[in-house]
């Protein structure tokens, strides 16, 4: 049914006006804890055969969730290599690997109509790179993020840092990256705070713990975190923050389905439109406040009226609009 009602999206919303702001709009998200370390090598070093295993592995992760019918799947860092090699081996394997398993990434992308997102270590224009690779639903490359602050070892290991912070359109939305240890350093998330993706996306070797929540909330995005080390929870935040959806000890792997029509607001000054904002509505629009916060998300459930639309209706400042507000007349004081 989803891959029918995509299907129609594509001949018939572009001609008809009232979609010129989508409202309700739902998206499917997986991902996927663990990684290619999950396949040891052990004492095989024939890496065509690794290759086919790594390949093995993800055939069976993919057919656990491809039940879900996921808009989009995201995958670890580093999900294509093996435990057990050092540094020449892992070389060694990276070259029989070259684009074997990103070209089975892209099938599945294709077959299954979804977004495939995933991590890797690959040489591109004569240097290496860990990258965020993004693959459309007909399996070709929608966009490609380069890790902007590699650790010091993967530096010395010729890992080059990526500069450029562009969003990657999809057609359910825009979509940012960070890579694992780039989640220490403010000065990439301010980059995504200006440039407010709807789902900002972290294939990663460790978890990041509270600067999961703080980067969903400054960039006010939906936040898809996908784990290496199966210790760690891999999981679908909204842009308070919040845990939607994680992995466990018994389930590697979490889905959500997630709704981007989505706004923020401050209770200062919205008290009253808010209340008036829900009587109106009802169960078609979302407000959820977290407490302790004093901001609420509001999202649109309904059909024809998006959360911009309501928003209007209602006169509601949003949270940013609120705060500049307060940065402008704090400036007027102090002339």
């Amino acid at each position: 049914m989803k891959k029918v009602f995509f299907i129609f999206l594509l001949l018939v919303v572009p001609y008809i006006h009232c979609f010129d702001v989508l409202a309700s709009n739902r998206v499917t998200i997986v991902t996927i804890g663990g990684s290619g370390e999950s396949v040891n090598a052990g004492s095989e070093r024939d890496y065509q055969k690794l290759v086919d295993r790594v390949v093995d592995y993800w055939k069976r992760e993919f057919n656990k969730v491809m039940v879900y019918e996921p808009d989009l799947i995201v995958l670890t860092e580093d999900c294509d290599r093996p435990s057990g090699l050092n540094k020449k081996e892992q070389s060694d394997y990276y070259k029989v690997r070259d684009n074997q398993i990103t070209n089975y990434f892209a099938s599945v992308a294709k077959e299954n109509r979804c977004y495939i997102a995933f991590g890797i270590k690959h040489e591109l224009d004569g240097f290496w790179r860990n990258s965020c690779i993004i693959l459309d639903r007909e399996g070709k490359v929608a966009g490609m993020y380069h890790k902007h602050f590699p650790t010091i070892d993967e530096i010395e290991d010729e890992i080059r840092a990526g500069t450029e912070t562009t969003l990657i359109q999809c057609d359910f939305g825009s979509v940012g990256c960070a890579i694992c240890f780039d989640l220490n350093f403010g000065e990439l998330r301010e980059r995504y705070v200006a440039l407010k993706p709807d789902i900002i996306l972290f294939p990663a070797a460790y978890h990041g713990g509270l600067a999961q929540r703080l980067w969903a909330y400054a960039c006010r995005s939906f936040f898809v975190g996908a784990i290496g080390p199966l210790g760690c929870p891999s999981e679908i935040r909204n842009p308070l923050g919040e845990v939607v959806a994680s992995s466990t000890n018994y389930y590697n792997y979490a889905v959500a389905t997630v709704n981007l029509d989505r706004k923020m607001a401050h209770l200062d000054f919205n008290w009253g439109k808010l209340t008036d904002l829900k009587k109106k509505y009802g169960d078609k629009v979302i407000i959820a406040e977290p407490g302790k916060l004093g901001s609420v998300l509001i999202t649109s459930e309904h059909d024809q009226v998006s959360t911009e639309e309501m928003i209007k209706e209602f006169n509601i400042e949003l949270l940013d609009d609120y705060f500049n507000r307060v940065r402008q007349i704090r400036s007027q004081q102090l002339k």
